[in-house]
């Protein structure tokens, strides 16, 4: 962390890797892109770093504490006839989530 890293809060860091990008950060992680940026001023969101740690929010919570990983092909209707809920559900506990764009490895808050 460089010298100009500010607190943060949440204790949750995100290490850049090679391709990624703000969105696809907010993404796996169930924010936004404003969130991300508002928590690391400073960051050039169009010039991210290879090792660069970013601050994540606090992990929204899953009231169930039950999750699903995206796996290749998923889609928000497969994932609710599999666990036996609806998407209306799914989308009810995870408000940031793109319904047309899952993400391979991102988890999905399940119903208890």
């Amino acid at each position: 962390m460089g010298q100009n890293q500010v607190p943060c809060p949440s204790g949750r860091y995100w290490r850049v890797e090679a391709g990624d990008t703000l969105y696809f950060i907010a993404l796996r992680v169930g924010t936004t892109v404003a969130e991300l940026e508002r928590l690391n001023p400073g960051v050039n969101p169009y010039n991210l770093q290879i090792g660069q740690v970013l601050c994540l929010p606090a992990e929204q919570p899953c009231p169930s504490g039950v999750y699903w990983q995206v796996a290749p092909g998923d889609t928000l209707y497969s994932i609710a006839r599999a666990t036996g809920t609806t998407v209306e559900k799914l989308l009810e506990l995870n408000p940031h989530i793109n319904p047309n764009n899952l993400q391979v490895g991102q988890n999905i808050c399940l119903p208890g």
